[in-house]
């Protein structure tokens, strides 16, 4: 199938999944992860009608973003961001997904102010406290929202989590289950319930992340078919 036949497939079973969670399907956002695939490919997955797309790399990101990859459809980026890379992405990006520590969150907020503009961002949360990803350890989730409200030039939007390779069928649920309970928490305590996106689950686990809460997927290989690392 093609990328409107694999967006379309992948749409029905979001909405069959948000239905039996009891939840309205047009409130769950699907953002296709376009990591290694052309800028003809984000274009023809734009005009399938993908909520948006989301890029790993900056330097991919800028290379597709001068191409009109993005052309029509919000640009988000969710890989791991470095500090040094942050001026390159404010003012192009619509949503920041991976903030994992306050000095990222300083860095950006500092980009921002020159852009003169609030970049939206979300807290990543290291919810399987593991030592190859990013993100916030869970206990330590809290107290980096709460000072995140400080930052004049940063709107704090919700979380997002990238639990364990699964290792077998549902594996990842109670993880991000776990993530909810966060995102509910810090939502309620500390933002007054004005979150608007909990981001979890891909190709393989979307339909469990939101079973659990999500309102936001990142799609890619289910996509844009298996991505070719031979490159």
């Amino acid at each position: 199938m093609g990328i409107q036949e694999n967006i379309q497939s992948i749409r029905r079973r979001m909405d069959a999944a948000a239905c039996a969670a009891g939840r309205r399907p047009e409130d769950i956002l699907l953002v296709g992860a376009s990591k290694m695939n052309s800028a003809a490919a984000c274009r023809e997955a734009a005009a399938a009608g993908i909520d948006a797309l989301g890029e790993n790399r900056v330097q991919e990101l800028l290379e597709k973003y001068e191409q009109g990859a993005y052309e029509g459809v919000p640009l988000h980026f969710i890989g791991h961001l470095q500090r040094n890379k942050v001026r390159q992405i404010i003012g192009k990006v619509a949503l920041i997904h991976s903030v994992s520590s306050l000095e990222l969150l300083t860095e950006i907020d500092r980009q921002a102010e020159k852009h003169g503009l609030r970049q939206p961002v979300l807290l990543e949360v290291n919810i399987g406290r593991e030592e190859s990803k990013s993100g916030f350890l869970p206990e330590a989730l809290f107290d980096a929202a709460a000072a995140a409200r400080d930052f004049a030039h940063v709107e704090v939007q919700g979380i997002m989590a990238i639990p364990p390779a699964e290792l077998e069928e549902h594996g990842n649920l109670p993880y991000f289950q776990q993530v909810y309970a966060l995102y509910i928490d810090i939502n309620c305590k500390l933002y007054h319930n004005g979150f608007k996106y909990l981001s979890m689950g891909m190709s393989d686990d979307f339909e469990d992340a939101i079973a659990a809460g999500a309102n936001m997927v990142r799609v890619g290989s289910a996509i844009f078919g298996a991505r070719n690392y031979q490159k």
